[in-house]
């Protein structure tokens, strides 16, 4: 006798209310959750940075349903007909538990979200530039690290320049470590987001080239 699994949908004016599945005899039924999630995916935010909340009633339709965005078991966003919402985070009081809730039109049929945790900083971040070494022997080179402390998603603008020239950008590089083999001063700061929020440059690190000579007999 074959193990018979059928999936039911209970559904009202085509939207799923719950699903259930059947095995055998027995039914196992569950109501879809709607689900909160946020872009950018990061833990913590700096003041000036953007976050969306995106709200996903879980249903075949996402229309006819007004969505609410919560705080701290508060009210944050009233009910509006958008499901995303694009938040300018503007002090630490914006960190929190944010949930989303939705409600059916002409229905007291209300769906509630997980919660999603948002840390906001307060300090402005200053990016940390390290460097293997300071001195490199002619045809040497040495790796440079430029870092963010306790966040994630950045990408970085290196600088370079020179006791006499001015200091250029160095193009096409935008990780975290770069090698080098030229002398001079560098600097970088991490970027990320969008729009685009910017660290403070880092402190200088200057590269010295050496010459190595043979002792003459």
């Amino acid at each position: 006798m074959n193990n018979i699994r059928t999936v039911y949908e209970h559904t009202v004016k085509n939207y799923v209310v719950h699903r259930c599945f059947r095995l055998l005899t027995l039914w196992l039924c569950w109501i879809l959750d709607a689900v909160l999630t946020i872009e950018p995916s990061w833990s913590s935010f700096f003041i000036g940075e953007f976050v969306t909340f995106k709200c996903d009633m879980n249903e075949e339709k996402d229309t006819d349903w007004y969505y609410q965005i919560n705080k701290d078991g508060q009210e944050f966003v009233s009910y509006d007909t958008n499901k995303d919402y694009k938040l300018q985070i503007i002090a630490t009081s914006d960190s929190g538990e944010y949930q989303c809730s939705g409600s059916w039109l002409s229905s007291h049929h209300i769906k509630n979200s997980n919660t999603v945790s948002i840390t906001v900083l307060a300090d402005k971040p200053r990016a940390t530039l390290t460097a293997g070494t300071t001195i490199i022997p002619v045809g040497g080179s040495v790796t440079l690290t430029c870092s963010v402390q306790s966040s994630d998603g950045w990408k970085y603008e290196w600088f370079r320049g020179t006791q006499t020239t001015f200091i250029v950008q160095i193009r096409d590089q935008q990780n975290r470590d770069i090698r080098v083999s030229q002398g001079g001063i560098y600097s970088c700061f991490g970027t990320r987001g969008n729009p685009v929020y910017a660290t403070d440059i880092s402190d200088d690190v200057t590269i010295e080239i050496t010459c190595e000579f043979s002792n003459l007999v």
